[in-house]
């Protein structure tokens, strides 16, 4: 009976050294026998809805600002509460033209077919995007009680994001953005009514 154990004893050390020179000898072969792997159990991606559109997105600008904000606190020294934030921020602006907005007296055809005078409207602008990936803080300088209070909840940058979108959205008014966009759909309906033997003339 003890012989019977003794020989339990040693087949499972025996064993158990094989396992670890195996996992030894495929460690200095450079396998990891306890990588790391991942299951990706996701549902399937399910379409919601489709939306029909009739804009023409004629033209797109990339802007980029560096936003300075300060927030100071009342009778309170800088060094106590308060943040300044230099914040660089990058978007896009989208210029479409609605080409739903022609009206029948916008657009005329000779008696012919050969020529078309059309008066489009006029460009609008999208809501800017910010591109989080590009956008970053450059500086910030806190007081000792806006340092605590970063480190014990993650900090409101929702008030930045609104400033910023704001800033790239004047920007963008201040642009040829809307001229560019005009320009680009009458060269892309030019070549449309070309392609059917329409000379087109814009109003």
């Amino acid at each position: 009976m003890i012989a019977r154990l003794f020989k339990g004893i040693v087949l499972v050390v025996v064993g158990a050294l094989v396992a670890l020179g195996g996992l030894l000898a495929a460690n200095m072969s450079g396998l990891n026998p306890f990588q790391a792997s991942q299951v990706d159990r996701s549902q399937p991606v399910l379409l919601k809805s489709i939306q029909d559109i009739s804009q023409y997105h004629a033209a797109v600008g990339n802007f980029e600002a560096v936003l300075d904000v300060e927030n100071d606190v009342a009778w309170v020294p800088g060094i106590i509460a308060g943040r300044r934030t230099l914040y660089v921020a990058a978007g896009t602006v989208n210029a479409h033209v609605d080409l739903s907005g022609l009206a029948d007296t916008d657009l005329t055809i000779s008696t012919d077919g050969k020529s078309a005078t059309v008066r489009l409207p006029e460009p609008q602008l999208d809501k800017p995007n910010l591109n989080f990936d590009r956008s970053y803080i450059y500086d910030q300088n806190r007081g000792i009680v806006d340092r605590i209070v970063d480190a014990i909840e993650t900090p409101q940058q929702a008030e930045l994001f609104a400033l910023a979108e704001t800033k790239l959205a004047a920007a963008a008014e201040e642009s040829e953005l809307r001229k560019q966009a005009a320009e680009n759909t009458k060269a892309m309906l030019t070549g449309m009514f070309g392609s059917l033997g329409v000379q087109v003339t814009f109003l």
